[in-house]
């Protein structure tokens, strides 16, 4: 066993690298395979009803749809390792600037609910597991278990009429008003959305942390802590949380991947201008190149997400060795 330090980590990180290219391989052979597979003619679908037969051939020529799927795959491949995604035809403009344009607004979309779903996930967990048998724990377990139920879409409709319509607190659309910019405006038409898509990551986190912390703070190092005198806050902290905490990072790295996917829904229903909604209009256009382009980049992010997670298993824990 390699001690994680000095040559172990680099070496991990390096396997664990290696070990992503064949998932994201994969992921792009299905992405091509099924759009390419659907029924009707992509160039007649993006060039619409008015569009010539002459304009037709053209375009099959210019994306080598004339070609074979083989051919087609390797040569957009080639592309790709490039860092050329190809040209969104209704866009008119290249797709790589396009789609991380819109991957920014998703990822502040993302990191608002992952925040959210940290914050009212570990605290209501933490409470939950302290409290044990207590009305805290069944109201804290009551909401999650409520909170992993509801839709997405259903959660952002109800906080639209109450906070949006009824109470006019929040908008209930876009990124940014109007006649307005800066942070402070971006936060302001974040709250809802983030609010919408981190209820049930935030669910689910709690149940895990209760779990997580229940089962280290019935160990005997706990009890001796709080033998010495050591105050509550100090013990949940110092021994249970720090031996507790791996557990809950694996939930958060696969957390993200929710949270990128739920975001089409959440960008549907604000209309938020990220990439999940300009997928959704891509797909209904038969965008080939900013679909594929859009579902790599989440694919990519979601695979270096993991690696992150595994890699911060020796920051929290030491003891970790890998092989």
């Amino acid at each position: 066993m390699a001690a994680v330090g000095g040559g172990g980590l680099p070496a991990y990180a390096l396997r664990r690298l290696l070990l992503a290219l064949p998932v994201l391989f994969g992921v792009s052979v299905l992405v091509f395979a099924v759009l390419h597979l659907a029924p009707g003619d992509p160039a007649a679908i993006m060039l619409g009803a008015q569009a010539t037969k002459e304009d037709v051939v053209r375009l099959h020529r210019d994306l080598g749809l004339d070609q074979p799927l083989v051919v087609q795959y390797v040569r957009w491949m080639g592309h790709v390792l490039q860092g050329d995604l190809g040209r969104s035809i209704p866009l008119g403009r290249a797709v790589l600037p396009e789609v991380l344009l819109r991957f920014k607004a998703t990822l502040v979309l993302t990191a608002g609910a992952l925040l959210i779903a940290i914050l009212l996930g570990l605290a209501a967990g933490i409470v939950s597991a302290v409290k044990q048998y207590t009305w805290l724990d069944r109201i804290s377990m009551g909401v999650a278990v409520t909170g992993v139920s509801l839709p997405v879409f259903w959660t952002g409709i109800m906080l639209i009429l109450l906070f949006a319509l009824q109470l006019r607190w929040f908008p209930s659309s876009g990124m940014s008003s109007p006649y307005g910019s800066g942070v402070a405006d971006v936060l302001w038409h974040l709250v809802l959305p983030a609010v919408t898509l981190g209820t049930a990551s935030a669910a689910a986190l709690a149940r895990l942390t209760r779990s997580s912390v229940l089962e280290i703070i019935r160990q005997d190092y706990v009890r001796s802590a709080r033998a010495k005198g050591l105050a509550e806050r100090a013990v949940i902290t110092r021994h249970v949380l720090k031996n507790a905490i791996n557990p809950i990072i694996t939930v958060l790295g696969l957390q993200v991947g929710f949270l990128l996917g739920g975001a089409i829904l959440t960008e549907t229903v604000f209309s938020w201008p990220g990439l999940g909604s300009m997928m959704v209009r891509a797909i209904q256009a038969r965008d080939y190149p900013l679909v594929q382009g859009g579902v790599l980049l989440i694919a990519t992010t979601f695979v270096l997400v993991n690696l992150v997670v595994d890699l911060l298993y020796a920051v929290f824990d030491p003891r970790i060795r890998y092989d």
